[in-house]
């Protein structure tokens, strides 16, 4: 195979409904999508969701980053040759990660068609099979959208919630409230999205909304390790780490504690599914289980990637976010979108796929 080019380009599909937490409101996707072309004339897609507030990324670096890099991309030839490049390029990976996500992705998707091969096949990983179960996301938003969105998600049959909180101590305790009346053992876990810098009036504050959470994400600031050991020892309750959680060596920082902290790994942040993969791996050896976190407004090509690190560490996957589609993009690049159907499930076989085997709108 010879790279003929590589190419970046920006994604923008607004959303059905805005979606807001402490960090960020969105109406429409931030995202680049990559294009790999041989010389065969097959394309290989991919995708990357730079966040300024957790990585420090925008679209613009990540033009950049492909700009600064393009000559040694393009000799990306097998993915030996891919290994080679993230272990050589370990720490501007580090620093773009939604770029490289993108990127790398692509070209796994296209040595998948030039083999005819599913991605798993190409990477050595088990095939893609069975059901994947996923966490129904609700956003800060204002009473009625917010019991509407939940409306939906009843009807879809979700037992498993996701709830972004806002510090309004009223709003907070109704949405948590309205799940628990329809639904009396909803498994519910808390985003903060780092909303206090103190970790004593984040105590303070979370201990009024308890015994109605299994554990909370990222309640104060980043990678205050001390601190969140400090709030879950209080609240008896797990800490989910995702801006807290951005590369292998995080592990490091919590070795001592893999029964309070979980890794939320959402395979953008941490730079494509091989650096994913190796990160699942260390988690595996040193005792931590983990969330699949989703970007907000990812189209099905990141959707389709956590699923291949979800079906190769089911026994260690706590939770999965994605899988939105349409629900949430007034459209998606691939027809039919990777959507979650009843009970929040989705079932996907990777029996004669080439590449990603997705149909694509672009």
């Amino acid at each position: 195979m010879e790279l003929k080019r590589i190419e970046l380009k920006k994604l923008e599909i607004p959303f059905r409904v805005s979606f807001k937490h402490a960090l960020a409101e969105r109406t429409v996707t931030e995202t680049v999508i990559a294009i790999a072309h041989c010389n065969t004339d097959l394309k290989g897609y991919g995708e990357g969701c730079p966040r300024h507030y957790v990585t420090g990324e925008s679209i613009e670096s990540c033009m950049d980053f492909l700009k600064k890099n393009n000559t040694n991309i393009l000799q990306i030839n097998s993915v030996q040759s891919l290994q080679d490049f993230v272990s050589d390029n370990r720490l501007d990976i580090d620093n773009n990660p939604a770029a490289w996500c993108a990127i790398e992705t692509a070209f796994l998707d296209l040595f998948g068609k030039i083999e005819r091969k599913s991605i798993e096949a190409v990477i050595g990983i088990p095939e893609i099979q069975g059901n994947f179960h996923y966490t129904a996301v609700l956003g800060v938003s204002n009473p009625k959208v917010f019991q509407v969105q939940l409306a939906q998600y009843i009807q879809i049959g979700f037992n498993d919630f996701k709830v972004k909180i806002s510090g309004d101590s009223a709003a907070d305790t109704s949405n948590i409230a309205a799940i628990r009346a329809v639904i009396p053992d909803a498994k519910i876990r808390l985003d903060a999205n780092n909303l206090w810098s103190n970790v004593d009036e984040a105590i303070t504050y979370l201990a009024s909304l308890a015994p109605n959470f299994w554990t909370i994400e990222e309640p104060i600031k980043v990678k205050d390790y001390a601190g969140l050991k400090k709030l879950a020892d209080h609240l008896h309750c797990k800490i989910i780490l995702d801006e807290s959680f951005l590369r292998i060596e995080d592990l490091g920082k919590i070795q001592d504690n893999p029964k309070i902290f979980i890794p939320n790994i959402r395979i953008s942040k941490m730079g494509g599914l091989l650096r994913s993969l190796a990160i699942a791996e260390e988690c595996r050896k040193r005792g931590f289980k983990f969330i699949i976190g989703a970007q907000v407004g990812e189209t099905s090509i990141l959707t389709r990637i956590a699923i291949s690190l979800a079906n190769s560490y089911r026994d260690m996957l706590i939770a999965q976010e994605g899988a939105y589609g349409s629900y949430l993009l007034e459209h998606d690049i691939t027809e039919p979108p990777i959507m979650f159907g009843k009970n929040g499930t989705v079932n996907l076989s990777a029996n004669n796929i080439n590449g990603l085997g997705l149909n694509w709108t672009l």
